[in-house]
């Protein structure tokens, strides 16, 4: 306005000579005018008097701001307010009645555009409404497309990486949960054990030793957020799964972990300075963490979440190290461990083919001989040991540092139950090592990386340093199993199919809608088609949850039908996986294992293609 202003302070005599300003001109059009950028043309010189209507002009500048919102129309409304493509102005002595009548175009031209955003729009949403609709009349041929979906091995081998088995020479076993089968009622064992250690060594209430073990709450690949208390399930990319965050046993509102993280999405990086629960001796500590921090709160305590976590844990370890839980184990095996003739045949089978296999635990060699003598023992002859099916047997050899460190191999006397001075640089028959490290392994073994396959149940402490050394290997993940069968069974296929199908299919149209509709052209429709979307959405996440576990769903996939944390693991330091070693006595040992051309990043899960539904 100050150029108008000026223009007009020094044209001011000469206006005055020849015209009179017109009373309806006033500040508001004035500034209209530079909005529509034609105060860039007009001179006082220009100017003829005419009948100015303001609601006219506000009307079309209003009409422009309310045009941004018609995507598909900007271009040709930015072009009609322009006045070097409108020919509104043409130079100084233009006719101001030609500028004004194209003023007057471009708000007819906006409310046109206007009117066929909003039928456009209309249609929009009519046209997903329509296919929400016919989506769910196809729900009910879901029955009738599952029987054209294969069912799934539950002793399956599942392969991330391609791997040729005649390439393999040799191979490596870990003991806990890979060679050895447990029962349920170890993890009570473990957890009873610490808990005592808790309220004995460390003080805590006494209170604490009422706590039962709950199988129901805990499943493996869990989080635990040493600094806020939360235990939690991450999908694959780092996020915080809306329905698997606790603090105690208490489970978070999706508005309760906003307010704690800021955000759902926790990332790789930061996710990394998270405690992972990884392996199957992580129920019972996950369980504990939880009952310890829902005991303080209950109780009104202060505690910090990190000395939770730094005293369950040491418990857990004390357990461990302590060899309280392996004597618990050898004074019932009966109760605690599984007998197995089919690994005895698996591993004869991989002797009479030729191939070299070793035992790398961090188990004691009592512990780890007198478990294998239980669960052979039936299988195995009177003269025979299962020690000569090993050429190597290594124990207490403190995986993970084994990787990484360069202790030396000494060798135990099992009779005297003590360890040799003797310099190890030969691994003979029928003897034991124990501590050691990769780097004299090798040296030793002249066994090259990529012959070798590696089993173990932990992701970090047994398959990571393998893997980045460059051996293959072999997740054993026993859970597995079950969830296959679940997903085999006919009620598992009909209600989670059917929830998985509707959740993709609805994450679709959910996809369209937004793309459809701008902020601030919500309209009833929109709302209400919205709404019937997200509770659609959220009936089929709970039904997908509670088929598996119901605080925390399944160990691979999430509510939404992604792939959890746990799977991102098995993906990384996993070449294959399947639910127990002998599962590979099923295959050929020169047997070449793919991955399927049709996988999504885990090749176990059922794949459910919308177009099923389509028919």
């Amino acid at each position: 306005m100050s150029i108008w202003k000026k223009q007009h302070e020094v044209g001011s005599s000469k206006l005055a000579a020849t015209h009179e300003w017109p009373s309806q001109i006033n500040t508001f059009q004035i500034f209209t005018l530079q909005t529509l950028n034609f105060s860039c043309h007009l001179t006082p010189n220009s100017l003829i008097p005419f009948h100015f209507d303001p609601r006219s002009t506000k009307s079309s500048c209003m009409a422009s701001f309310r045009s941004r919102s018609l995507p598909f129309a900007s271009s040709r409304l930015m072009q009609s307010t322009n006045p070097v493509h409108s020919g509104a102005v043409e130079g100084v002595g233009g006719n101001i009645l030609r500028r004004f009548r194209s003023i007057i175009t471009t708000e007819e031209r906006v409310q046109k555009l206007e009117k066929e955003g909003t039928h456009i729009l209309q249609e929009e949403i009519a046209n997903i409404r329509q296919a929400f609709t016919a989506a769910k009349d196809k729900f009910l041929k879901i029955p009738d497309a599952l029987k054209e979906m294969p069912k799934l091995d539950p002793k399956g081998i599942y392969v991330n990486k391609n791997l040729r088995l005649d390439n393999i020479q040799v191979y490596g076993f870990d003991y806990d949960y890979t060679l050895a089968h447990y029962s349920a009622h170890l993890q009570c064992l473990i957890y009873d054990m610490a808990k005592e250690y808790l309220v004995n060594e460390l003080r805590y209430p006494c209170s604490c030793l009422k706590f039962k073990y709950d199988n129901s709450f805990p499943i493996r690949g869990l989080y635990y957020d040493k600094l806020k208390g939360c235990l939690m399930k991450l999908d694959f990319f780092g996020s915080i799964e809306p329905g698997g965050c606790y603090f105690g046993r208490r489970k978070l509102t999706r508005s309760e972990i906003d307010n704690l993280y800021g955000t759902r999405h926790i990332g790789r990086d930061q996710a990394r300075g998270l405690v992972g629960l990884m392996d199957f001796f992580c129920f019972s500590e996950a369980c504990l963490i939880a009952d310890i921090v829902q005991h303080f709160v209950d109780a009104k305590l202060e505690f910090d979440p990190s000395y939770v976590y730094q005293d369950v844990n040491q418990a857990i370890q004390h357990v461990h190290r302590s060899g309280l839980v392996h004597r618990g184990i050898l004074s019932d095996p009966q109760k605690y461990l599984v007998k197995n003739g089919q690994l005895l045949r698996f591993l004869r089978m991989l002797r009479e083919k030729g191939k070299k296999l070793f035992l790398l635990t961090n188990s004691p060699f009592y512990f780890v001989d007198g478990g294998m003598r239980f669960m052979l023992q039936d299988s195995l002859g009177d003269q025979d040991s299962w020690r000569e099916l090993f050429d190597v047997v290594i124990a207490k050899a403190n995986k993970p540092q084994f990787y990484t460190s360069e202790h030396p191999f000494r060798c135990y006397d099992v009779e005297k139950d003590t360890l040799a001075f003797t310099k190890v640089d030969t691994f003979l028959p029928n003897k034991i090592y124990y501590q050691g490290c990769l780097k004299a392994f090798l040296k030793i073994t002249k066994w090259n990386g990529p012959e070798v396959m590696y089993f173990g149940d932990h992701l970090f402490s047994d398959l990571r340093g393998p893997s980045k050394s460059g051996w293959r290997t072999a997740a054993i993940v026993h859970e597995l199993e079950n969830e296959i069968r679940i997903q085999n069974e006919d009620g598992y296929r009909f209600e989670q199919m059917e929830a998985m199908a509707k959740l993709h299919i609805i994450q679709e149209l959910l996809g369209k809608l937004h793309s459809a509709v701008g902020k601030g052209d919500e309209c009833e429709e929109y709302t209400s088609l919205l709404q019937d979307l997200n509770n659609e959405r959220q009936k089929a996440r709970q039904t997908m949850k509670d088929m598996f576990n119901r605080s925390f769903g399944a160990t691979f996939l999430t509510d939404t039908g992604q792939e959890s944390a746990f799977s991102y693991d098995i993906h990384q330091y996993a070449d294959v996986y399947t639910s127990k070693p002998e599962n590979f006595l099923f295959y050929c040992p020169e047997a070449w294992l793919h991955v399927p051309y049709d996988i999504k990043i885990m090749p176990h899960h059922v794949k459910v293609s919308s177009s099923l539904f389509s028919r």
